[in-house]
């Protein structure tokens, strides 16, 4: 099961990992690394998730 906050979908493909590139080919790349490890960090610091998303297998 993923959690997933509002805003989170731009992390995340739709099987929950993260996108380690980003979605605008002009986007900087390191911006975008920054802020995905950033989103990874909210993740570990266990941040109280708006809503939950449970993929069937």
């Amino acid at each position: 099961m993923s959690i997933l906050r509002p805003g989170d979908e731009k992390f995340h493909y739709s099987d929950g990992s993260h996108k380690w590139i980003p979605p605008d080919p002009d986007y900087d790349q390191a911006v975008w690394d920054e802020q995905v490890r950033q989103h990874k960090h909210g993740h570990l610091r266990n941040e109280r998730p708006k809503v939950r998303i449970q993929r069937l297998v």
